[in-house]
């Protein structure tokens, strides 16, 4: 079985995407402590607007969104200070929060076109002062998997997704990482992957970070 070998981590900036439930934050967790490395997580539990947008999603959605946008570009500014003093690790990235979230409330006619037009302009401003990750690690399984993972972390805002919802989420995400140029990808399914207690997963899982990094 192979040893991880977190000396090749060093000053690395990786990446960990992909819809709800896939397991993101689970994976983070494990190569935190694999590869030692600092985890940044998305800012959910502070955005003020989190529960008038779900009251009341047109007249909100622009305001939720600038606010995840704006947060999402500070911690990519904090990881990037970090990564010079240490490996870091990101659970969902600025991408996502635009390609994902952002698009799918445009393509739902829940934001507007001329907010969706200023956000989307907004962005692509911000990307011209992030570097990319080293490696993005895309996360991926069924919809249905994606359901049952949701109901069993009990999470209150989310009990009531609806299926198609989660569809629609997971054709974007299917169709962003197949553009994503920025830097290297390891697309993972973890629909069977049991890297914690399976030491073939786990070994697998090794081999496929360190190759890239």
């Amino acid at each position: 079985m192979k040893t991880p070998n977190s000396n090749l981590m060093q000053k690395k900036y990786i990446a960990v995407s992909g819809n709800m439930g896939v397991g993101k934050s689970t994976l983070v967790d494990f190569l935190c402590k694999t590869y030692k490395l600092k985890p940044f997580f998305e800012p959910n539990d502070f955005n003020p607007y989190l529960a008038n947008f779900y009251d009341d999603m047109k007249t909100w959605a622009f305001k939720s969104q600038i606010f995840f946008l704006s947060r999402k570009f500070r911690i990519h500014q904090d990881l990037g200070r970090s990564r010079a003093k240490e490996p870091v690790i990101q659970d969902r990235t600025i991408y996502e929060d635009a390609e994902i979230f952002a698009m799918n409330l445009y393509k739902q006619r829940i934001m507007n076109k001329r907010d969706f037009e200023t956000y989307y302009e907004m962005y692509q401003t911000i990307l011209n002062a992030l570097n990319p990750p080293d490696l993005m690690i895309y996360l991926e399984c069924s919809v249905r998997t994606v359901k049952k993972r949701i109901k069993q972390r009990g999470r209150v805002m989310e009990k009531d997704i609806p299926t198609r919802y989660v569809k629609r989420l997971n054709d974007l995400y299917e169709t962003w990482i197949t553009k994503y140029k920025q830097s290297p990808v390891i697309r993972i399914s973890t629909e069977r992957l049991d890297y914690m207690n399976d030491f073939i997963d786990r070994d697998d899982l090794y081999k496929k970070i360190e190759a890239y990094i």
